[in-house]
């Protein structure tokens, strides 16, 4: 259990491979040197069938609705999306966000979950009597941003894939019915949980005592985590 070195597999979506793990894995490699981590990028539910049949050591998915099934998880952060458009686009205006009868109005470019009956992005507009104009999907959130960069429609993603690089375009907070969603880290039962593993679980959820997440682990506690932060707050922890 407390080797410094070995391996370290992730699986998890694009997103958070891309905008959230890369300063979190920055420290675990410099307190454990010898330690390899490999990523493998997937979809929600590809990444916790990975974790299943133990390809992956833990899976970093998002949900918004309940706790994901399949192993031990752990709450890491609270985030929002974003409809994001072009400068000099309609929406891109002073003082209003645009309202969920407004977004169905124009075609949308959104996460391939969403195409699924059961999301809540389309149980948002499904909700009010509205029907989403999904125009394009993709896994990949820097593919979002470069059909909205083309004029092809809104894009509807994740706070954290929207930063300083994309000046050129205009990120409002998305409608109050479209759900705020939880990162959750998900580690499987009943296997030996490495030291490095768990300081990147606790890396990515500094508000959980590293005691108490090793207790549940192991079987010794019962699961009663905090309330996660939001991701605007954990960003100013796990900078590199």
């Amino acid at each position: 259990r407390r080797e410094s070195h070995g391996q370290l597999t992730i699986t998890t979506t694009h997103t958070q491979a891309r905008f959230v793990l890369p300063p979190a894995i920055a420290r675990i490699k410099r307190e454990f040197p010898q330690v390899s981590v490999h990523l493998q990028q997937s979809t929600e539910g590809a990444a916790l069938d990975l974790l299943g049949s133990g390809e992956a050591d833990m899976a970093v998915v998002s949900t918004a609705g309940s706790e994901p099934q399949g192993g031990i998880a752990v709450p890491l952060y609270r985030w929002k999306r974003l409809a994001l458009v072009p400068r000099g686009h309609e929406l891109d205006r002073a003082g209003r966000a645009p309202e969920l009868e407004e977004l169905s109005r124009y075609p949308l470019i959104s996460y391939e979950s969403s195409v699924r009956p059961e999301s809540s992005l389309r149980r948002a507009f499904t909700g009010k009597g509205l029907e989403p104009d999904l125009a394009l999907t993709a896994l990949d959130a820097d593919l979002i941003k470069t059909y909205v960069r083309a004029g092809l429609g809104v894009g509807l993603l994740a706070e954290m894939a929207v930063g300083i690089g994309d000046s050129d375009l205009r990120g409002w907070p998305a409608p109050k019915e479209i759900s705020e969603c939880i990162a959750w880290a998900v580690l499987p039962r009943e296997r030996v949980l490495r030291d490095y593993a768990l300081e990147l679980v606790n890396v990515l959820a500094p508000q959980i005592d590293k005691r108490d997440l090793r207790r549940v682990i192991d079987g010794n506690q019962e699961a009663d985590w905090p309330e996660p932060p939001t991701w605007e707050s954990l960003t100013q922890t796990i900078s590199i």
